[in-house]
């Protein structure tokens, strides 16, 4: 058994998650080198569009960092992974009125940055003419507010508007078959139009942090690596990796769900291919045992961050000697080791192991004792229930 596996077994969420064990081997052998660069940091975010909560993380910065759509949840598009549903629960602001209104809200609230996104045209465009000057004026007004967008596809002016505006960071996503544009996004456009896209975003002085959707087309992997060679002509400042999650798929075009050990390998050809590039997961992958799997290859791999992470994540990527902190932020913003959405010592909290495997030591013998009972009567401890006994794990 290698030594890695050999310490994954000993992280007790993750003992038997099911793992291809040469993969792990030749990742210990390309990344296991205590010189590797990748081994020296990984940020785990919880950005708070979306609830979240582990035995080992909380939620660090409630409504730090909210999404805000400009069409609500409307999209022309209608793609077969997605059918919109990803934009019904975000803040809505369907005029500049609105949008001004929402942001002056969210800061009020604490908020630090937002994300910025919409329902696309049949063109794969987010009609953000009408928006650009209050974007100007919500950065005149508050400097300091974040704001990432997600750009869709664009020309050069458009990308130039956008800069203009202030946006922080640009997001769009790169799909390199056009099998996967044609059926899945029911779209009229080329692969090489998203090549173009991130080349015009590139030119800007604005964060580029594009996505690859693994498993974009209905599950399998098509285009991934021939977007990943996209990437590596333009090298943007950031690379978020996401898994596709089909929850919203029609019958009659069903999704599988993509081979973890799939992801895992090209998690490994991703860092190869973009040695100095901050690769990031996303918070978008499948739930249960794919997740677990494909966060564990995330940090073998050597991922500068992961979104969401699941539990024993924190815990597998200490004792494989990584520096762990947490963010509670949008993983979007990382690039390098600035993370825009936030500033002072709140950015990137440090993780102890020994807190972690304390307090998962507590949580466990806490959930046995409260969940025994005297004929069917619940035991209730000093300490009370296992959420009030638990203890923070961030520290500055």
């Amino acid at each position: 058994m290698s030594d890695w596996l050999d310490r994954l077994r000993h992280v007790e969420p993750l003992e038997d998650v099911p793992v291809d064990e040469s993969l792990v081997s030749g990742l210990e052998q390309t990344w296991g080198d205590e010189r590797s660069d990748v081994r020296q940091g990984i940020n785990f975010y919880t950005p708070t569009f979306k609830a979240f909560q582990t035995s080992e993380l909380k939620d660090c910065g409630k409504s730090a960092w909210p999404a805000v759509s400009i069409t609500g949840g409307d999209c022309k598009l209608q793609c077969d992974h997605c059918k919109a549903k990803i934009l019904e629960p975000m803040l809505p602001a369907k005029s500049p009125e609105d949008l001004w209104r929402v942001v002056n809200g969210i800061i009020e609230e604490g908020a630090q940055g937002m994300l910025l996104t919409g329902g696309s045209n049949h063109q794969n465009q987010v009609e953000y003419d009408n928006y650009y000057s209050t974007i100007r004026r919500i950065k005149d007004e508050f400097p300091d507010f974040k704001i990432a967008m997600h750009t869709a596809l664009v020309d050069k002016d458009i990308a130039l508007c956008m800069e203009q505006s202030g946006i922080d960071a640009a997001m769009m996503d790169v799909i390199g078959s056009q099998d996967t544009i044609t059926q899945v996004y029911h779209l009229r456009r080329r692969v090489d139009d998203f090549e173009e896209t991130l080349e015009h975003l590139v030119a800007t002085k604005m964060k580029v942090v594009p996505h690859i959707v693994i498993g974009l087309h209905y599950g399998h992997l098509l285009g991934e690596w021939n977007a990943l060679e996209m990437v590596q002509r333009h090298l943007p400042d950031a690379l978020v990796l996401v898994v596709v999650m089909p929850f919203y798929a029609p019958e009659s075009r069903p999704f599988v769900t993509p081979d973890a050990h799939a992801v895992g390998r090209f998690f490994m050809d991703a860092r190869q291919a973009l040695p100095e590039t901050p690769l990031l997961l996303g918070c978008a992958r499948p739930p249960g045992m794919t997740k677990l799997q494909i966060d564990t290859y995330a940090v073998m791999a050597g991922l500068n961050g992961i979104a969401h992470p699941s539990d024993g994540t924190v815990e597998l990527a200490a004792r494989l000697d990584r520096n762990v902190k947490v963010t509670p932020a949008c993983c979007c913003i990382a690039v390098g080791d600035e993370v825009m959405a936030l500033n002072g010592s709140d950015a990137g909290l440090d993780i102890n192991l020994d807190a972690i495997i304390e307090q998962e030591r507590n949580r466990r013998r806490m959930s046995k004792i409260s969940n025994q009972g005297l004929n069917g009567i619940r035991i209730v401890t000093e300490q009370g229930s296992d959420n009030s006994s638990r203890t923070g794990l961030c520290s500055t």
